[in-house]
């Protein structure tokens, strides 16, 4: 499978873009949506959107976006006429607070995630221009609109057949495979979507995985709502299950939640570090393997961050624990969404100390088999020659017994690249 293109953020001549360089775009980053988190408890926004014409639905089942069957490399989207005989014709009727005041724990629901709106919809490049000079756009017949916001509409919708609701949710897959279309797995080791449409499925994957995840309040284990378009929950203090009509809801176990400032969950991001270690003379990079991975495959350490620590002393304190290795300087150079299942990578560079501290020593952390310096010549040909999915053979060219690498898609491979490239001795455009 070929290697998909990574988000690409525009030129521009800043101080900072000229001290530091171009700000690196990672896989799973660079949506083209909007994502309007302030219109997500406005009701008359979201009936209007989702029920537009020009709305577009990304379909998870089992968390696996829909593609097209002919490539594999980009998503597919149903539209309303595809997804309301499962979702209903208006999920966002009610408000907030009548969603709460009417919450019946006993009628199963579909979960839909507003993910924003494609402003570039309708859109079309009359002149392409040349290099960076942007090409002349003019719109298309008028689209949706609500007050300021035009474009196209996305949302998620987990289509997963469950319960009561599972025939729905199987017409409407087998509806959608018809139309050539197919559910693609894709895990850490099987990244093949393009840029921009990578990161509408990874921020679709999370905010489903965290609904379906999260279905019971974490205080008083009572079920709980989705709200807010899909980006929060909440646990009700009332429900309606089991109560006859016209008669008043039961009044549910009390929870500590309820009566303070804020009544919601939110969907957790785990910060974790990921980390290219330098020799302290600049010559080697520092590469590690667990014993899972392929035979030669190494690549840069990386941790959770945990609570009351700052990320550069938590790039100290795992390298340590993992490798033996004491690093001093600590750098930040980029940060990668993964929704595998709620990371965020917050990429860095090291340096370590000279003398003992380049010893690499196992002992303190069983994480992995192997531990090198490897010299900058002997990366910068891996980086050519070495990559590859995890999943997949080494690439044509590769000679075995070399170093093998992760893929651009990983922020692990730009962290490699930007240290062979020197981009943390003297960084320019």
């Amino acid at each position: 499978m070929p290697t998909p293109s990574l988000p690409t953020l525009p030129l521009e001549t800043s101080h900072l873009s000229q001290k530091h360089g171009r700000e690196t775009a990672n896989y799973f980053s660079g949506s083209p949506l909007n994502r309007l988190s302030f219109l997500r408890a406005d009701t008359a926004f979201l009936r209007a959107a989702f029920a537009h014409r020009d709305a577009r639905f990304l379909l998870l089942n089992g968390l696996a976006p829909l593609v097209w069957q002919a490539d594999g490399t980009r998503l597919a989207f149903a539209t309303y006429a595809d997804v309301a005989p499962l979702t209903g014709p208006e999920p966002f009727a009610r408000t907030e607070e009548e969603m709460v005041a009417g919450f019946d724990s006993g009628v199963e629901g579909v979960t839909v995630v507003f993910l924003g709106v494609d402003e570039k919809a309708g859109v079309v490049v009359v002149d392409e221009g040349e290099g960076e000079k942007p090409g002349v756009e003019e719109l298309q017949q008028e689209g949706f609109a609500y007050k300021d916001f035009k474009g196209a509409p996305y949302f998620a919708v987990d289509v997963t057949p469950r319960g009561g609701l599972a025939g729905k949710a199987e017409a409407l897959v087998k509806g959608m495979v018809e139309k050539g279309c197919t559910f693609k797995e894709t895990t850490p080791r099987s990244m093949g979507l393009q840029a921009g449409q990578a990161a509408m499925y990874g921020q679709a994957r999370a905010l489903v995985d965290w609904n379906a995840r999260t279905p019971f309040c974490a205080q008083c284990g009572q079920p709980t709502l989705s709200v807010h378009a899909g980006t929060k929950r909440v646990c009700p203090p009332t429900d309606r299950a089991g109560v006859a009509e016209g008669e008043p809801a039961r009044a549910r176990r009390p929870c500590a939640t309820r009566g303070v400032v804020s009544n919601h969950s939110f969907p957790r991001t785990d910060p974790t570090v990921i980390m290219a270690i330098v020799s302290a003379d600049g010559t080697k990079v520092l590469l590690g393997r667990q014993r899972r991975w392929p035979q030669y495959w190494f690549s840069t350490l990386a941790g959770f961050q945990e609570p009351g620590e700052s990320i550069e002393e938590a790039v100290r304190r795992e390298v340590w624990e993992e490798s033996g290795v004491t690093v001093g300087r600590v750098i930040l150079h980029s940060s990668q969404p993964w929704p595998f299942p709620a990371s965020l990578m917050i990429g860095a560079i090291g340096q370590a100390v000279p003398g003992d501290g380049e010893k690499i020593y196992l002992g303190h952390d069983a994480e992995l088999e192997s531990a090198k310096w490897f010299p900058l010549e002997e990366v910068k040909e891996a980086l050519a020659t070495g990559t590859s999915n995890m999943g997949e053979g080494a690439p044509e060219g590769y000679v075995e017994g070399d170093l093998r690498l992760p893929p651009q898609t990983a922020i692990a491979n730009r962290l490699i690249t930007a240290v062979v490239e020197e981009w943390w001795v003297q960084p320019k455009m």
